[in-house]
């Protein structure tokens, strides 16, 4: 089993800058891919990013070029960096992990964190 633990959400004003984190504990074998979703009030869940244990990524189309994912394999962590946000970004977000990217790319992850709120004000 896999636990994951979201922290570093908060608030923020159109265009600044917010560093999500995310670990694990467990069975580290289980987390070939790791990556966070969102979900906005009244909105389906959404794919924000992802990456494997090799580096590979992948990134929402609302959030390319804004946001950036990294991982340190020997921590089980990963972290999202968001920059230049803007109102459209309040969600709560999930960190989630799975053994396969392919099926972290699809929204069927096997393990989910819990959420965490992330505010931005215009």
């Amino acid at each position: 089993q896999v636990q994951l633990v979201e922290s570093g959400g908060g608030s923020v004003q159109t265009g600044g800058t917010l560093t999500l984190s995310c670990s694990a504990s467990g069975n580290s074998f289980l987390l070939g891919a790791m990556g966070w979703f969102r979900q906005a009030p009244g909105k389906e869940r959404e794919m924000v990013a992802i990456i494997d244990d090799g580096a590979n990524r992948s990134f929402g189309d609302s959030v390319q070029s804004r946001f950036t994912i990294s991982r340190d394999n020997a921590r089980n962590t990963i972290r999202l960096f968001m920059t230049n946000l803007k109102p459209e970004d309040t969600a709560v977000y999930y960190c989630a992990a799975d053994r396969k990217f392919f099926s972290l790319l699809i929204g069927t992850g096997e393990f989910w964190g819990r959420g965490i709120q992330v505010t931005v004000s215009s």
